[in-house]
């Protein structure tokens, strides 16, 4: 499980360092070997090679003739990248990565379980913020699903 946010910093070639508590757990997953690829928030998403694979083989068998569907199949799979980190535990991200997800030096990296989420510092900031004053003013409180929940 990936969990935590970590302030990361991306070099002048586009690389990122891995904080160094999550490395041996993607070593155990992944052999350093990840994926990434966009979300639709504007923030990429970094998975461990084999939950992409799973996730993937979803995304594939969603109806082509849905244009939602096809409209994500085209973001998710047509970005996917494939990477390793190397012997700094660094990763390198595409240009055209960094340019979707707005990138350009300082970034933040949320740990989300399975995967982790990789924002731009700034636009996280702002979209974090902009979601904690929704729930303040939120009259319809949690979903369902939600009301269960303890924490």
């Amino acid at each position: 499980m990936f969990r935590g946010a970590s302030k990361v910093t991306l070099d002048a070639k586009g690389r990122l360092a891995m904080p160094t508590k999550h490395r041996p757990r993607i070593d155990d997953l992944c052999g350093g070997r990840l994926v990434v690829t966009v979300d639709r928030d504007y923030c990429l998403l970094v998975y461990p090679l084999q939950e992409w694979e799973d996730i993937e083989r979803k995304l594939v068998r969603l109806p082509t003739l849905n244009r939602q569907a096809r409209r994500l199949q085209r973001l998710m799979i047509g970005y996917a990248s494939e990477v390793d980190l190397d012997g700094h535990g660094r990763l390198l991200l595409s240009k055209e990565l960094r340019e979707f997800a707005g990138l350009d030096r300082q970034a933040i990296l949320i740990g989300q379980g399975n995967r982790f989420e990789l924002w731009d510092e700034a636009r996280w900031n702002e979209r974090r913020d902009a979601w904690l004053s929704e729930e303040a003013t939120d009259v319809d409180g949690l979903p369902a699903e939600l009301e269960t929940l303890s924490f």
